[in-house]
């Protein structure tokens, strides 16, 4: 299924450091977040999003859900605060 979902871009390369993958350690947390996150059935996410095209782009469910697990984990609970740490 095609959904209108902004995609990603982890391997992304920006000027300074080369790319993500620079910024954090192989056994940083936020990797483990992500590989625990593409394990779970997020199923119940997509049925919500339309495939017709139409409206914004919408960030991928599992950013989303990696997001929250990863500022829980840091103990960041509010949503204001989320948003301004990131």
């Amino acid at each position: 299924m095609a959904y209108n979902f902004v995609a990603p871009e982890r391997d992304q390369l920006y000027l300074l450091p080369a790319s993500l993958t620079d910024w954090l350690p192989e056994d940083h947390l936020a990797w483990f977040v992500l590989d625990c996150v593409d394990e779970v059935d997020l199923s119940a996410f997509y049925a919500d999003y339309c495939e017709d095209g139409w409206g914004g782009a919408a960030h991928h469910p599992k950013t989303m859900v990696a997001l929250l697990v990863y500022a829980y984990c840091l103990g960041v609970r509010s949503s204001r605060q989320i948003e301004r740490a990131w």
